[in-house]
Parts: C-alpha cells; sequence; structure tokens
C-alpha cells in the first residue's frame, strides 16, 4: 500500500462577513473561520471574496504532513460606489419564466458577479437618476445561424439583408452596467434642455426619439459633466455588448425562443405599438434585468457599421471608419424580423428618425 501524506490545516479570518475562502483553480474550500484542509509539502494561493468586497489574495504554505498553520487574518477592503452612482436597494433578479435555454446560466453568471467582484446588481446615476443593471464578462457567439436567416427570407426578406449577420465567437472581457431601459424624453430634457422627439404625448418616460449619433454624443458628454465624471464614463454600447446584453444567454432569434409568437410580451413593434412610442418597463425584461431591448425604438450603437471580423475576437469595437452607424433592437414602426437579437441596422450617424433612440452603458473600468 502507498502512504498518504497527513493533510495540514489552516483558519481564514476576516473582517467581512459572509466572506469565503477559493483555490487557485476557482474552487470553493469553505467560510471563513471554518478549519480548512491543505496538501503538504507545497504553497497554496488562496482568494478571500465577499460581497460588497474587493477580494484579496493570501499565501499558505504548508511544510510537513499534519502542518497547522493557524489562523491568517485577511482584511479585505469594501467596494465602494463610485459619487455618481447610487445602489440600488433591495434590487431584484429577473424572473426565468418564459426565456430561452441559456438564461439561467447567464443570470447565475450574473449573481457570481454581484458576489465576486462586489458590484451592486442595479445603480442609479445620483444627479438623474437613469438605472443600470451589472452584465457580467463573458463570451457568446454573435450573429445568427443559416436557419435563422433562411426563416426571414422565407417571410420575404431578401437574403442581402441577413447576409451580415455571419455568426462568430465574442469575448467581453470586462463587466460593464447597461442601461435598463431606453433613454427617456424625461431624462434627456433634464441633461440637454430640451425635447427632440416627435411622440411627446407619449410622456416623459417614453423613450427619446428623433435624434442623430452627435447629438447622442452630445447628451453624453454633458451627462458625464452632470454626474461630475471623466468623458466617455458614460457611452453608447458597442454592437457586441448590444447583442451580448440582449440576448442575455439565450442562442435563439429572441431571448425567449425562436418563434415570435410570444413577442408581444417583450417588445411594441408594429403588431400592438399603436403607431407610437410607450413608456419604457412596460413589458417583460430578459434574465439580465433589461427592458424594451426588442422593439419600442431603435437604438444607436457606437460602431461604424462594417463586416463581422472572423474567427474569435475579442472586445470587438468595429471598424475604424465608415459611412454609417448601426442601430439594434427594431421599433414600434417594424414588424417582428427586425426585433431578433441578431437583426443589424445601418443609418448615416446624422439621420433622425422617429423610431430610433438610445440607450447607455456605464464603463468599469475605474470601477472593478
Amino acid at each position: 500500500f502507498r502512504l498518504v501524506p497527513e493533510e495540514g490545516t489552516v483558519r481564514i479570518a476576516s473582517n467581512a462577513a459572509g466572506a469565503e475562502v477559493f483555490d487557485a483553480s476557482g474552487a470553493r474550500l469553505g467560510a471563513t473561520g471554518a478549519t480548512l484542509s491543505l496538501s503538504p509539502f507545497m504553497a497554496h494561493e488562496l482568494t478571500v471574496k465577499a460581497a460588497r468586497h474587493k477580494p484579496a489574495e493570501v499565501t499558505v504554505r504548508i511544510d510537513r504532513p499534519g502542518l497547522d498553520a493557524g489562523t491568517r487574518q485577511v482584511v479585505l477592503e469594501q467596494q465602494r460606489t463610485p459619487p455618481d452612482l447610487v445602489e440600488v436597494a433591495n434590487a431584484q433578479y429577473a424572473s426565468l419564466d418564459g426565456l430561452a435555454t441559456g438564461s439561467r446560466e447567464a443570470q447565475d453568471r450574473q449573481r457570481r458577479a454581484v458576489s465576486e467582484l462586489g458590484l451592486p446588481l442595479e445603480v442609479k446615476t445620483a444627479r438623474t437618476g437613469i438605472l443600470f443593471r451589472l452584465i457580467p464578462a463573458g463570451s457568446f457567439t454573435m450573429g445568427s445561424p443559416r436557419a435563422e436567416q433562411d426563416m426571414v427570407v422565407k417571410a420575404g426578406v431578401d437574403r442581402k439583408v441577413v447576409e451580415d449577420e455571419t455568426q462568430h465567437q465574442v469575448t467581453l472581457t470586462k463587466p460593464f452596467y447597461c442601461g435598463k431601459y431606453e433613454v427617456t424624453q424625461g431624462q434627456w430634457e433634464m441633461v440637454c434642455g430640451s425635447n427632440p422627439s416627435y411622440f411627446k404625448n407619449a410622456g416623459r418616460d417614453a423613450p427619446v426619439e428623433n435624434v442623430i449619433w452627435e447629438e447622442c454624443q452630445t447628451f453624453l458628454q454633458k451627462l458625464c459633466q452632470m454626474e461630475g465624471v471623466a468623458e466617455g464614463t458614460y457611452r453608447l454600447l458597442t454592437e457586441a455588448q448590444w447583442e451580448y446584453a440582449c440576448r442575455a444567454g439565450s442562442t435563439s432569434a429572441y431571448r425567449f425562443g425562436d418563434s415570435d409568437s410570444g413577442l408581444g410580451e417583450y417588445a411594441w413593434y408594429d403588431r400592438n405599438s399603436g403607431a407610437t412610442t410607450h413608456p419604457v418597463g412596460q413589458k417583460r425584461p430578459n434574465g439580465w434585468g433589461l427592458h424594451d431591448m426588442h422593439g419600442n425604438v431603435w437604438e444607436w450603437c457606437q460602431d461604424w457599421y462594417g463586416e463581422y471580423a472572423s474567427g474569435s475576437v475579442p472586445d470587438p469595437l468595429g471598424p475604424a471608419s465608415g459611412v454609417d452607424r448601426v442601430s439594434r433592437g427594431g421599433s414600434w414602426f417594424h414588424d417582428a424580423r427586425f426585433c431578433r437579437s441578431a437583426d443589424r441596422s445601418r443609418i448615416p450617424p446624422g439621420d433622425r428618425y422617429i423610431s430610433l433612440g438610445f440607450r447607455l452603458a456605464r464603463t468599469t473600468a475605474s470601477y472593478p
């Protein structure tokens, strides 16, 4: 028989309530305060994590079998909410009822990001009250499969319209905050002092529309100034971020499946809109808690329009230059085919439409 060396032990203590200890592979070893067993003759790189705190690392060396390394005190620094953001108390995770396969796994990643990174699930801007939801880092297949493209062509759309939806792998390496809703008329007026929308009768909580891409950039600059943060902290979503956020783990044409029969529960589009926009948030959200990603108004993205890069791409930003900007999501005016998660629209940045608005992203680069 072969003798197995007796494991050593250690206890990790922390100032943070509910802290847990993980090994170098990310496997959970136990809660702080418990006696942990570790293999001898090696150094162990351990990570201590707790909600609303920055993770911290500690090295424990077990030089011989049966060694009790005692208690190691690890102080976790509390994650501070930036001055431009206020955490939304008692924010809830979205219901997954009726959503497509993959939504649960995606929401589990959102939950882990909240727990492990110490970032709030939902925040709002301090002065303007714009709501954001935390979107975890991750990989997904961007674009549509041939079967989905065939379905759209069969419904009467020219194949050239969907040929630019080539599937490819995308990895977003950093979490980010995505607007829970489209920017509203009231929020635009608060920042810019006017309301360019055609559908003013839809109310201050209806999405702002009739804005060109450059006017969105002006809004973003003024918003950063109002909230006291560096220019670029608030911005438009990249096209990859938009589709990733829209899908929330789903791989189907819509976040609830491939058939458009249930779209009316999630979107305002030509069949149910009454030829107008509607206040944001009235339809069901996706698995990450985002509303109106399908329908209501198209949403400007940051990218120039162009063909997708081939192969696996990290954090794509689109072409360096171009003629048209990307917009996504479909609108109150358009039929279901244009509300698909993979559908792409190209619009000259100086054009304005009463079916076109935008949604915000907030970087977490200085807020890890």
